[in-house]
Order: C-alpha cells, then structure tokens, then sequence
C-alpha cells in the first residue's frame, strides 16, 4: 500500500495541476508563493517526493531537456490519478483535523520550571519576533497582489497571519498575567526569589 501523499506531495501536485514543469520550477514557485511558508521543505525533500510520486504513478515524466552544460532536467505532468488522489487527500486535509505539536504548546506546557519573570520576558522577546513575521508576511502578500496573485492563491498566507495574530494576542495576555501578578507559580528546586532572567 502506498504511503499517504504527504503536504509536500499535495504541493507538488497543486503545482502541476496548473502545469507541467521540472523541479527546480516548482522549488521557485513555492518560494515565490510563500507555499513554504504552510509547508515544509527541507533540503533535497521536494527531489525526493518528485521521485516517489513519479513512482507511485501519481505524476508522469513528460520532457527532458539540457541547457549547454547544465544538468538534464525532467519535466512532469500530473496524472489523472495523481488529479484523483490530490482531490481526496486536501479533502481530507481539510475536513478532518489532525493532531499538531507545536513547539511552542509544548513550551508552554513547562513554563512552571522558569521563574516568573524570567517566563514573562522570554514571552515579551517572542511576541516582538511574532510581530516581525507578521510586518514580513504582510510585505510577502502586498508583493504577491501587486504580481497579480488572486487571493484564494494567498489564502495559506491569510491563515498563517490570523494564526500569528492568535498566538501574538495570546502570549501578550500571558506576559501581563504574570507581571500583573494574576498568574503566579515558584519554579520546583529553586529557592524562592532565585531568577535566572537572559
């Protein structure tokens, strides 16, 4: 039975459901689209899904060219099994939510080692990065419009955003429960008032 098509696999197929192209083409695009910003693509990753969804049938070489001295690259175009399975996979994707470990629930899930103070800081020093990836992805999608990108093709970004503002909104309500002295603990094998504030 084959393995169940992974985000990066559906990725791959959106990309070529629109139109053939070779790898290097669809690396672009998910940069370009801030695709990577919803899903995640380590190095060598997107290769290797090419691979099995060729492999798998879901996908189909259609052209192989070289440029001069350049490697060959293969073109691929989606088969309508792989147009089948896509449509059952996002179907799934989004009607059936899944169990996610964000690290930072799991952070916060062991804020009582931390004194107090040192936890309220540490939020403060997040909620600041939170607000830099929100001003970089709302540069991102301003770009993105001004390309002539649609907004059901910028919804990833939207989500994100509302995602960033939820968890912003959130950590800065938790920093002020703790200066304000509403949420207190004394972090176990510490001596009472010892902090440890970096």
């Amino acid at each position: 039975m084959p393995r169940p098509l992974t985000p990066l696999g559906l990725a791959v197929l959106r990309l070529l459901h629109d139109e053939p192209m070779h790898p290097y083409e669809m690396q672009q695009r998910i940069r370009d689209h801030a695709i990577d910003q919803v899903v995640k693509v380590a190095h060598g990753s997107l290769y290797h899904t090419v691979e099995r969804l060729a492999g798998q049938g879901l996908i189909e070489s259609v052209e192989t060219t070289r440029e001069g001295r350049r490697p060959e690259r293969t073109v691929y175009a989606i088969t309508e099994q792989g147009r089948d399975e896509a449509h059952s996979r996002l179907r799934d994707f989004i009607r059936r939510p899944s169990q996610e470990y964000p690290v930072i629930g799991m952070a916060l899930s062991f804020l009582a080692m931390l004194p107090p103070d040192d936890a309220a800081h540490l939020l403060d020093l997040r909620a600041v990065a939170l607000e830099g990836k929100l001003a970089a992805h709302d540069i991102v999608v301003d770009g993105l419009f001004k390309q002539g990108l649609q907004r059901i093709q910028l919804i990833e970004v939207e989500y994100c955003n509302a995602q960033l503002r939820s968890e912003l909104e959130f950590l800065r309500a938790l920093s002020e429960d703790i200066k304000s002295g509403r949420l207190t603990w004394r972090p176990p094998g510490r001596p009472n008032g010892e902090n440890n504030v970096t």
